[in-house]
């Protein structure tokens, strides 16, 4: 079948070491999909595996958006304003909620979220430009609450490192949440923001089993380098916090305890944590993952995931949507609530300064506005 405008090319479920998902399903937006397959006499292996190459590998391009800072009116969000450096995500987490935003771009939120990456070009200059805008209202701005700005892209791209440059500049504020060991590149940024008080970083811990990382988390760092990372940002003077997320029944829920209290001796001033969530696509992404992986829990797992976010409430009220709601969920908050009070760590982070903000024309001299009178 050819492919059309608006198709995807899909194929048979199969297992890539280096990537979390099995399948590249169609953007639920598409009106037709095609699936790979052999004109030969055999058995079409031939083309399945150009299929499996071609699919495994990183393809990069910028991303049009014309906007770079998004704003946030959702009370379940602790944040006005972010900045999404790519969208698509090489880590390859299988659980990541921001899988079915490339359905937005008539791609898979299966392996194309891992291998279609697309970059924020233009960063300084359009964000100088929306920072000196009049009707700009300083707030935190949040990296990491989509996809990871120190995913390995960044390495050569240094988007998120741009931004990071401008918000020094201008004396703004920023909060990372990171499992990338990338950002210790940026020590030297973030220290000298810390030291005004204006950035955080909040590092992701999932597990402390180095195979079940490497089964859920395919690129990412392993569990002592971020907790060398939370060290490393604790010495520089960066206030740094663990996001333990996602808990994920009999998966990983059975390790909190031990999280929390490797999370205070690396440094750690804070923690929190997010009970699984399986929106849209990533559904059928984790549930697959589950019988490649475990299939004597699958069922299991994906019926206490249910149970603990159907009630109305779950999906309404402020923070009870990343908790769930339920037996499970509430044993997993005290369980949480007395681990961290053993070790000394707190539920909350310390406020970022706002009022040490100075608009682009004020602080650089490249983009000065003459006044009305000059």
């Amino acid at each position: 079948m050819n492919v059309g405008r608006g198709s995807v090319v899909t194929g048979q479920n199969f297992f890539v070491k280096t990537r979390g998902a099995g399948s590249n399903p169609p953007s639920r937006f598409l009106h037709q999909s095609s699936e790979a397959a052999s004109d030969d006499w055999g058995d079409g292996s031939d083309v399945l595996e150009h299929w499996r190459s071609k699919n495994v590998r990183v393809q990069t391009q910028p991303d049009l958006t014309r906007r770079l800072i998004t704003t946030n009116r959702s009370p379940d969000i602790p944040f006005d304003q972010s900045i999404n450096p790519y969208k698509g995500c090489e880590h390859g987490c299988i659980y990541c909620f921001a899988r079915p935003t490339h359905a937005y771009l008539d791609l898979s939120p299966g392996l194309d979220f891992e291998t279609r990456i697309f970059y924020k070009s233009n960063v300084r200059e359009q964000l100088l430009t929306e920072l000196a805008g009049k009707r700009y209202r300083v707030s935190p701005i949040a990296m990491g609450t989509n996809t990871d700005p120190y995913q390995p892209l960044e390495r050569s791209l240094r988007v998120t490192r741009s931004v990071l440059e401008v918000a020094l500049h201008t004396r703004h504020p920023v909060s990372i949440v990171t499992k990338g060991a990338l950002v210790l590149r940026d020590l030297d940024l973030l220290s000298e923001l810390a030291a005004h008080g204006l950035a955080h970083v909040s590092v992701s811990l999932t597990t402390l089993d180095k195979p079940l990382k490497n089964r859920l988390e395919p690129r990412t760092a392993s569990p002592n380098a971020r907790l060398k990372m939370i060290a490393e940002l604790h010495k520089a003077g960066v206030p740094t916090g663990v996001m333990f997320a996602p808990i994920i029944p009999y998966i990983n829920d059975h390790e909190l305890e031990t999280m929390v209290e490797a999370a205070k001796d690396a440094g750690a001033s804070w923690g929190a944590y997010i009970l699984l969530r399986l929106p849209r696509e990533v559904r059928g992404l984790f549930a697959e993952w589950l019988n490649n992986h475990y299939p004597e829990r699958a069922a299991k797992v994906l019926n206490v995931l249910d149970a603990h976010h159907q009630d109305a409430k779950a999906r309404t009220q402020w923070g009870v949507r990343m908790r769930g709601t339920g037996v499970f969920a509430d044993l997993l908050s005290q369980r949480f609530a007395r681990a961290m009070c053993k070790v000394g760590l707190d539920k909350d982070r310390e406020s970022l300064r706002t009022d040490l903000f100075c608009p682009p024309r004020q602080a650089t001299p490249d983009h000065q506005q003459l006044g009305l009178f000059d």
